[in-house]
């Protein structure tokens, strides 16, 4: 009798570390939700291109960016602030959506674009120079706007020092 109830006992507690486990990962694939979102002007030649972007800050924002995430807005995507100047690497691991990744230095210029990114790529991505911020667009957005190294970017959260 001692072992049936050990054994319920058993099977009721793993269900329960099953049923906590599969919160924690319903809720690690969810998009990010609660980031600030700001409008952020790109100035290419003579045109201006707005986006609404959320801005990740703190290491673990920065850390799940844009994974999970199965659609994005073509006037959206996230900034990714860093406290200081340096060659950035970023990967495409867990994320489903093609991307332009536009490198930015300090003092708001782009450095780099690498266009059209391979979902769930874990291969390192470089910046080719001191950045910043990084902006994720989706994918041919650059190309399609004009979008190129040396233009400005401006944001609140960009200080172009």
């Amino acid at each position: 009798m001692t072992s049936r109830f050990f054994r319920k006992g058993l099977l009721g507690l793993a269900a329960v570390v099953i049923m906590a486990f599969s919160g924690v990962v319903a809720q690690a694939q969810a998009p990010q939700s609660g980031l600030p979102v700001e409008e952020l002007v790109v100035t290419s030649g003579d045109g201006e291109h707005r986006f609404q972007v959320d801005v990740a800050a703190t290491d673990s924002q920065r850390s799940y960016g844009l994974m999970f995430r199965q659609e994005m807005a073509a006037d959206q995507g996230m900034l990714f602030l860093f406290e200081g100047e340096g060659e950035r690497y970023f990967w495409m691991k867990n994320t489903p959506l093609p991307l332009d990744i536009i490198y930015i230095g300090a003092n708001g210029e782009i450095v780099s674009i690498a266009a059209d990114t391979e979902p769930f790529s874990l291969d390192a991505i470089p910046s080719g120079g001191p950045a910043k911020y990084v902006l994720e667009v989706n994918a041919g957005i650059a190309k399609k706007l004009d979008i190129k190294a040396g233009d400005t970017v401006a944001s609140p959260s960009i200080t172009g020092d």
